[in-house]
C-alpha cells in the first residue's frame, strides 16, 4: 500500500510539474531547481549570482523552507523579486507549491527562475517541480563521501558545484575522489569548485548558468 500511496503522491506531483514547465516555455524563462544539504552555501551563491548577473538577466527567487523567511529577507536584499515557501516540516517543494508561488510573480519581466529548494540531499531529488534543469551544491565540509551516499541528487542534477573551497586546506576533503564519484555516476555533468566568501570558481558558474539561459531563450535543447 505504501508504494502504491508513493506512486500516486508521485503522479500527481508530475502533472503539475508539466503545467509549471508549460508555463515556464511560454515565457522563455529558465527554471533552476537548486538543491543541497542546509549550510551548503545555497542562499549564499544565490546572493552572490544575483549580484553578478542582475544587470543582464531579470532573474527572481523561491525560497523553499521548513520555516522562517530568514533567507528570503537575504535575497530580497539583492534586489530580486522573491517569494517564499514554507513547508512547516515538509522536506522538500513539491509542483503545487511552486505553482502557487508562481502566481505572486510577473513572469512576463523574467529570464531566470532559480527555486532554492529546502536543505535536503535525499527528498527533493525525486520531485519535479517543472525546472529546465536541478544543480547540486555540496559544502567541502560534508565530506567527499556525500555523492556516493546520495548518489539520486548528483544523477539528478545538470550542474554539482563543491562550496567552500577557501578552506579546503583545513579539511580531509579529497577533491580529486569527490570529483570522481560525481561523474562517475553522472558522466559529463560540469565539477565546479567555488568559494562564495572569495570569489573563487564563481566565473565559470555564471558562465554556466548564462549558457543555460541563453539556450532556453533561442528554443534550443540543452
Amino acid at each position: 500500500m505504501k508504494v502504491v500511496v508513493k506512486a500516486d503522491i508521485l503522479r500527481r506531483n508530475e502533472s503539475a510539474a508539466a503545467e509549471n514547465a508549460a508555463l515556464f516555455a511560454r515565457h522563455g524563462i529558465y527554471a533552476l531547481n537548486l538543491l543541497g544539504s542546509p549550510g551548503s552555501g545555497k542562499t549564499s551563491l544565490l546572493e552572490q549570482t544575483l549580484k553578478a548577473l542582475g544587470a543582464d538577466l531579470r532573474m527572481a527567487v523561491i525560497e523553499g523552507d521548513l520555516f522562517t523567511s530568514k533567507d528570503a529577507a537575504r535575497i530580497e536584499a539583492c534586489g530580486a523579486p522573491v517569494v517564499q515557501i514554507n513547508t512547516s516540516g515538509g522536506c522538500h517543494l513539491d509542483a503545487a507549491m511552486v505553482a502557487a508561488a508562481l502566481a505572486q510573480i510577473d513572469l512576463a519581466a523574467l529570464d531566470l527562475l532559480i527555486i532554492e529548494n529546502v536543505g535536503n540531499l535525499v527528498c527533493p531529488a525525486e520531485f519535479a517541480l517543472g525546472e529546465d534543469a536541478k544543480a547540486v551544491v555540496l559544502s567541502i565540509t560534508e565530506g567527499d563521501d556525500k555523492p556516493l551516499k546520495y548518489p539520486l541528487i548528483f544523477k539528478e542534477s545538470a550542474a554539482a558545484l563543491l562550496n567552500k573551497v577557501d578552506i579546503l586546506p583545513h579539511t580531509n576533503f579529497d577533491m580529486a575522489s569527490a570529483r570522481a564519484d560525481i561523474t562517475a555516476l553522472h558522466p559529463g555533468i560540469p565539477v565546479l569548485p567555488v568559494s562564495c566568501r572569495t570569489g573563487e570558481g564563481l566565473a565559470d558558474w555564471y558562465a554556466w548558468l548564462r549558457a543555460q539561459v541563453e539556450t532556453k531563450r533561442a528554443g534550443g535543447v540543452r
